[in-house]
């Protein structure tokens, strides 16, 4: 069986004292059994504080996570915070590592770190958590690409580092108190366990009057739609002027009808926008295949939340939980800025069923999968969605 906790900290200054109130947390929540993991999300400043390298010496199992803008968990919500989802079990089982740097290639470093895994073990994973640093030079999708070609039927579920500033700068990914900037940690968690998966994407209800063919891209590059010019067609439809989109970020995100792999399934994926080349190429976050439909919808802070506790309503209908962790993208808090940074957390801390551990934190991307066909999870790269792992 599984067993779950979170436990958290807003002490960043004294490393000695944010343990002792871990610590403290963990034996009252839980009795460690023969595994254990954690997965650790905080702010940028508790790096450079010293605090997640000395809990990281000192709690009896490996840590790894991201940064993050904030977080919340049961009972609690900020944004100078540390937080840990811990997972113990003694029928799962979990093997964690962190890849080479991923700034050049994504796939020789995942293949070498996941073969020193494979090595110890002839079982495949039931569950891969992969913390995925943010990198200009990589669509979202590159990471599922190279995690599939040594987890072909593994599902995927992970986050992007994110922080607060205006430029992401600070952002790390972090494994067992050393951060990195361009390296991978992951969770590989094996044996007796049931992930079970949630996408919250904005609305459709208030999707705008246009849809174009994607009729040529390469990855997250679209150089045309509806045979025309990218740029062209977003300036034709009044969404583009000077060489730049002209669209207000918070309220105008892209929905992509997605064609990916010819596993598509009917749940559209949602894409950031990114810049347009002088040649007028559209830049997206992630991959936008040839024949897929884009459009574009307007949503606001009621949008987001609403979706939100329709989600969290599901987690509590769920039997068997034992935990949850929780994804929201980045821009979601943007969107709901005008009432509170911290709204949407709050709103799942006050709503989730109290008895279920839980921990969510934002995301400059989310990978999980939208659902299974043939026994083979579809793995997807999200932008503007709340993603949900239950276990």
């Amino acid at each position: 069986m599984l067993k779950c906790a979170s436990i958290c900290t807003y002490e960043i200054d004294d490393p000695g004292l944010a343990l002792k109130e871990l610590q403290q947390q963990l034996y009252d929540k839980l009795d460690l059994l023969e595994h254990t993991v954690g997965i650790i999300m905080c702010h940028a400043d508790y790096l450079e504080s010293g605090v997640v390298k000395h809990i990281s010496l000192h709690l009896p199992f490996d840590i790894a996570g991201v940064t993050t803008s904030s977080q919340a968990t049961n009972g609690y919500a900020g944004e100078l915070f540390l937080t840990i989802f811990v997972m113990t079990s003694d029928d799962v089982w979990f093997k964690t590592g962190v890849t080479n740097e991923c700034k050049d290639d994504i796939s020789s470093p995942v293949r070498a770190a996941y073969d020193l895994i494979d090595a110890q073990t002839s079982e495949s994973p039931k569950l891969a958590l992969i913390f995925l640093p943010l990198l200009a030079s990589h669509a979202g999708d590159a990471y599922i690409d190279a995690w599939e070609q040594v987890l072909p039927k593994v599902p995927l579920f992970g986050t992007v580092a994110t922080d607060d500033t205006l430029t992401f700068d600070d952002n790390a990914t972090i494994y067992n108190g050393e951060h990195y900037s361009a390296a991978m940690p992951f969770v590989l968690c094996y044996g007796n366990i049931n992930p079970r998966f949630i996408m919250g994407v904005l609305p459709q209800d208030n999707m705008l009057p246009y849809k174009g063919e994607v009729t040529k891209s390469d990855g997250p590059y679209v150089s045309e739609i509806n045979n025309s010019n990218a740029y062209e067609y977003f300036e034709s439809i009044g969404f583009a002027k000077e060489g730049a989109l002209a669209e207000n970020p918070l309220f105008v995100p892209f929905m992509v009808d997605q064609k990916q792999r010819n596993d598509y399934d009917g749940i559209p994926v949602m894409r950031r926008h990114v810049a347009f080349t002088k040649e007028g190429t559209g830049v997206f976050r992630g991959n936008i295949d040839e024949g897929s439909f884009l459009t574009m919808l307007m949503s606001d802070s009621e949008d987001v939340l609403s979706v939100t506790k329709e989600k969290i309503a599901e987690v509590n209908e769920m039997k068997e939980v034992n935990g949850a962790l929780l994804f929201p993208c980045t821009a979601r808090r943007l969107m709901t800025m005008r009432i509170s940074p911290l709204v949407e957390l709050e709103t799942v801390r006050d709503s989730i069923d109290p008895s279920i551990p839980f921990m969510i934190g934002y995301s400059g991307g989310e990978i999980c999968p939208t659902s299974v066909i043939d026994s083979t999870p579809v793995n997807r790269f999200h932008n503007y969605s709340l993603a949900i792992l239950v276990v």
